[in-house]
């Protein structure tokens, strides 16, 4: 079965209507209309539209214009210009002027091609195809092979910058010439764009590496063309490569300056994340001060009394026996406030220490209360109780205490400020071990306003915050919503306007290994 044929891959332009340019088109034409294919040479540009190339092209239905620019409209698909004008300027201005995509073509290198067509004509029908592929690939390296894979025909472009002489390549099977890198000589290379064309019977484009003559592996862009006989079967390949060794040498540049810049935004980015996460601690820790230091004060301030009280009565003089009973109940309660004290100034320590992610075997409910502890008079101001219901079977979790405190510690307080107005609030906290899933699930429950609906979406986003000017900005569920994320746990809201909000926080026991 014959194929089919298919449109030229090359479309031609002629720049000057001369007798040369009439000649061309009257061969040209005729010949491809024997064989009922489109002629290559689509347009002819000549600001004489009387010329005979014009007359003759507006004959056979082709493309004219006076002004040869036209020609670089990419609607025309025009791929070369043939210079045929006379004009010695012309050719200056076309090339200067054209796109990239366009190549361009002397009248006097054409001419030459012309003249060897011409004395060759009775061979046009069988060479015609080989001779437009060639102008279409001239300013790249171009090999003619037959179906046996020898080199039949090799351009001064490709022995000369491959550094081979004509009788090193002329006769010899491609893949002795063509060492590509992971090929085995002597072998069949799976791969060889010949045999993919034989299987596809389309033309077919490849990146293939390959060894120069040095050894050093070279990238080529490869362009195999099929030129078939009359019964179908394939007479001979042009092979039109390109050498982007260097092209990808620049991508490979381009390709680690990106990977680069990308590492050095990512620290940048781990480095804003930590100063953010530095100055949320700091917020909270100032938050904290000033209930704290009235927290501290109670206690210092019921020591100090006990202290005033034993030495006035040592300076009464006569110490009786129930008066040392006294003292060993007083020193028994300055002993609990200092231990008091103590606790309250070790995890405040605890809290605002600058330290890396150090993870270790926690007890939940223990850092629960240790964080109520701290809270408790914020607490105290708002009105606000605590309800404990904490499991009794949560084991030990593995995590960074100094972090966990932090989200525990923004939760609380955000209850806390949430329900200042309520005149008698709720915050209930539940732990629990959900054994299923192998993970502590910590839930905080205030009856404070609620939190509006079209709030819930924005409320990890850092810098969004509901609170008035000076109460905060929006860093603290954010903060936390990137520490249970480093723990790799979840946190969700649960929450309806004026129905209160809870913070519920599933945390993994065992922290997630990398691959």
């Amino acid at each position: 079965m014959r194929p089919v044929r298919k449109p030229p891959i090359i479309n031609m332009a002629i720049v000057g209507g001369s007798a040369l340019c009439a000649e061309v088109l009257e061969k040209t034409t005729f010949d491809y209309q024997q064989e009922g294919v489109t002629a290559p040479i689509l347009a002819v540009a000549d600001p004489d539209n009387d010329s005979p190339g014009m007359r003759l092209a507006r004959r056979l239905g082709l493309l004219t214009f006076t002004d040869f620019e036209k020609l670089y409209d990419p609607r025309y698909n025009i791929h070369m210009i043939i210079v045929l004008t006379p004009d010695p300027e012309a050719y200056d201005r076309i090339r200067a002027s054209r796109p990239d995509r366009i190549r361009i073509m002397s009248s006097q290198i054409f001419e030459i091609f012309w003249k060897a067509i011409g004395l060759e004509e009775r061979k046009l029908r069988e060479e015609k195809k080989a001779i437009e592929t060639i102008v279409n690939g001239i300013q790249e390296f171009i090999l003619v092979i037959t179906p046996d894979l020898k080199i039949i025909e090799a351009n001064e472009a490709f022995l000369t910058k491959l550094g081979y002489t004509r009788e090193e390549v002329i006769g010899r099977k491609c893949n002795a010439i063509f060492q590509c890198v992971g090929h085995t000589p002597g072998h069949s290379d799976p791969f060889c764009p010949m045999n993919e064309v034989i299987r596809n019977q389309v033309p077919t484009h490849q990146i293939r590496t390959r060894k120069g003559r040095n050894g050093a592996p070279r990238y080529f862009e490869v362009n195999i063309y099929p030129i078939w006989e009359k019964g179908g079967k394939i007479s001979k390949f042009i092979h039109i490569s390109r050498d982007i060794t260097q092209r990808k040498k620049e991508e490979e540049e381009i390709t680690r300056r990106l990977e680069q810049m990308v590492e050095e935004r990512t620290r940048q980015l781990k480095e804003t994340h930590d100063k953010l996460l530095h100055q949320d601690k700091m917020a909270s820790l100032g938050k904290l001060a000033a209930s704290v230091v009235h927290e501290i004060n109670n206690p210092i301030a019921g020591a100090l009394n006990l202290i005033m009280l034993i030495k006035r009565i040592l300076g009464e003089g006569k110490i009786q026996q129930r008066d040392v009973d006294e003292f060993g109940r007083y020193l028994n309660l300055m002993e609990t406030e200092t231990r008091r004290i103590s606790r309250i100034v070790s995890n405040l320590l605890a809290f605002s220490r600058q330290s890396k992610i150090e993870l270790k075997k926690l007890n939940v409910n223990r850092l629960i209360d240790q964080t109520l502890l701290i809270n408790a008079n914020l607490l105290k101001i708002n009105h606000v109780a605590v309800k404990k219901e904490l499991g009794e079977d949560i084991p030990a979790l593995v995590g960074s205490e100094d972090q966990l405190q932090q989200v525990f510690m923004n939760l609380i307080s955000n209850a806390a400020e949430a329900m200042e107005n309520t005149l008698g609030g709720e915050l209930r906290i539940t732990t629990a071990h959900r054994l299923k899933k192998n993970l502590v699930e910590i839930r905080f429950s205030d009856t404070g306003p609620g939190i509006p609906k079209d709030n819930l979406v924005k409320l990890f986003e850092p810098f969004f915050t509901t609170k008035k000017k000076g109460k905060g900005v929006g860093l603290g569920l954010s903060v936390v919503y990137g520490i249970i994320q480093e723990h790799h746990g979840s946190i969700f809201v649960d929450s309806e306007e004026g129905q209160g909000a809870s913070f519920i926080i599933k945390l993994p026991l065992e922290p997630q290994r990398g691959p």
